[in-house]
């Protein structure tokens, strides 16, 4: 049977991309089928949308050659502060307190808005990889030698392997059989880029509080993105105020350490649940991102945990194709799986248990809380490895991709 590709992508956000770049430039053939029109997230606008990126997620970028052009848009995270509390008291005098000069690897992280990393990846994968945009995959048939995927626009492709990276209701994970455990957290996120007086010194902050958590993440300049989980309830009246309005209701949460805050960018809302795929592999198909685990944003671990799958992935099949292998094999394809899915499950079931243990007003479960932050605090040897983990430096084995080695 003779084939289009080697490997087809399903899904164009950042992850597909990623991994979209990583075996192309180990010579496979690799096509991304991308829902979006390209130009629709590549343009000069800020729009609010932001990661932090782990260290060991800032070394992929770097061994995929678009760190560079990166770097003077990013914002290192330097310290990280952690406390409970309640609006417009303050934070509890209990906290977490990581500081990168404590580690040898520099910054914690680095954020990095969205407009910035997807123009990059966009830019190296032409004329690398067939970037198929606007349309989606309906349909795949498996086959002992491939897989046949059937898309929006009436096309076929044949490849050897498709890989899902299509998000939480991943098409490609649902037509293999693929089912999904989780649970809707009866919480809301409200995403907005902020604008502030005062320098914020590459400090991020998170805020535990009953409602949800805060996160006051550092951008370039004086502005900073904000990650505010409130209820379903609380969240649909907070997301349906005016500008001002909004801010009026953030103030009390956010503080005045920073200054006055107004808003830099658009306004975003979306629900917050749990999804984890009961399997990151089936009959010629591979999970990554989101299709295979749908966590919390606590930490803002999310794109870090797609980016650790896409380097494995990566070097499964690079490594397997160099063997002569069939890239698609079941053989090959469980490799990927044994290694990234007690990783991505334990991540998201430890943020999961993090969001409940804060998600509770019990006096005396607040002080268990801050009593138990504030030993790790205190505990040098403790700290250092909370800050290792928020790195992804503690991932075992290490992919390559994440040591900032090509494959």
């Amino acid at each position: 049977m003779e084939l289009d590709t080697d490997i087809l992508i399903a899904g164009g956000g950042l992850n597909g991309p990623a991994l979209a770049l990583a075996l192309a430039q180990a010579g496979l053939r690799v096509a991304v089928v991308d829902p979006r029109p390209a130009d629709d997230r590549a343009g000069d606008n800020f729009d609010g949308r932001a990661y932090a990126l782990a260290v060991a997620s800032q070394r992929l970028l770097k061994a995929l050659g678009l760190w560079q052009g990166l770097a003077d848009d990013s914002q290192p995270i330097r310290q990280v502060k952690a406390s409970q509390g309640r609006p417009g008291e303050g934070a509890a005098p209990f906290f977490l307190h990581f500081d990168s000069a404590e580690i040898e690897e520099g910054p914690v992280g680095f954020m990095l808005e969205d407009r910035f990393l997807y123009r990059a990846l966009l830019a190296a994968m032409r004329d690398r990889v067939q970037h198929l945009s606007g349309l989606s995959v309906v349909d795949q048939q498996i086959g002992p030698w491939g897989v046949e995927a059937a898309l929006s626009d009436g096309r076929r492709l044949r490849a050897r392997l498709l890989v899902g990276a299509d998000g939480r209701g991943s098409g490609v994970a649902a037509r293999a059989g693929i089912r999904r455990q989780g649970w809707d957290y009866g919480q809301t996120a409200l995403v907005a880029a902020i604008a502030h007086d005062r320098p914020h010194d590459g400090v991020a902050q998170q805020y535990f509080m009953a409602t949800g958590p805060l996160a006051i993440l550092p951008l370039p300049g004086n502005r900073s993105s904000v990650v505010w989980s409130e209820t379903h309830d609380n969240a649909r009246a907070i997301a349906a105020l005016p500008d001002e309005a909004f801010l009026d209701v953030l103030r009390p949460r956010f503080g005045d350490y920073l200054g006055d805050i107004s808003l830099a960018g658009a306004r975003f809302t979306y629900p917050l649940s749990l999804s984890l795929a009961d399997r990151y592999v089936a009959d010629r198909v591979a999970l990554v991102g989101d299709a295979a685990h749908g966590v919390h944003p606590i930490a803002g671990q999310g794109l870090n945990l797609g980016l650790r799958d896409v380097a494995a992935l990566a070097e499964v099949l690079v490594d397997a194709a160099r063997r002569g292998e069939d890239i698609g094999s079941d053989l090959v394809l469980e490799r990927y799986q044994g290694w990234r899915r007690f990783d991505g499950t334990s991540l998201a079931l430890g943020m999961d248990g993090v969001n409940r243990l804060f998600a509770s007003d019990n006096p005396a479960l607040s002080v268990v809380r801050g009593i138990g932050m504030g030993v790790v605090s205190a505990v040098p040897g403790l700290r250092r490895r909370f800050m290792r983990q928020a790195a992804g430096l503690s991932v075992d084995p290490m992919p390559r991709l994440l040591t900032g080695r090509a494959l």
